[in-house]
């Protein structure tokens, strides 16, 4: 099984960007998808996150939901077992801890189908 580690999160001003790291480790990145999630304050850890993003295994093929298309863009680097989120245009709204999960099979909006999930990795945009 993969295991998954988040970082690259912090405290950043509307209108800034940050980038994203899912760091694998474990057999065969390159065969799971991957997407990204978010849980906005508040919320009780594990429920309510919200779809962003998600990447096939391949590289080839992505969606976006629409909170964060034009703004955030979802990638990945086979060869260094990671995956990667960019996030650009930063409203105070993109508050949240952001998660990446990974699946073999699974390219869907649901959180329930991402069998493997990082720890989340804080994300703070100031007004």
């Amino acid at each position: 099984q993969v295991q998954l580690i988040e970082s690259g999160g912090g405290l950043v001003q509307t209108g800034g960007s940050l980038r994203l790291s899912c760091a694998a480790s474990g057999p065969s990145f390159s065969t799971y998808n991957v997407a990204w999630f978010r849980q906005a304050p508040g919320k009780e850890r594990g429920k309510d996150r919200e779809f962003l993003a998600w990447i096939r295994s391949s590289g080839v093929g992505t969606y976006y939901s629409d909170s964060v298309k034009g703004r955030f863009t979802i990638s990945r680097d086979n060869a260094k077992n990671s995956g990667y989120l960019q996030m650009n245009g930063l409203k105070p709204e993109d508050t949240a801890v952001y998660y990446c999960a990974a699946d073999r099979t699974t390219t869907g909006p649901l959180d329930w189908q991402y069998d493997y999930w990082g720890q989340g990795t804080q994300v703070t945009v100031s007004s």
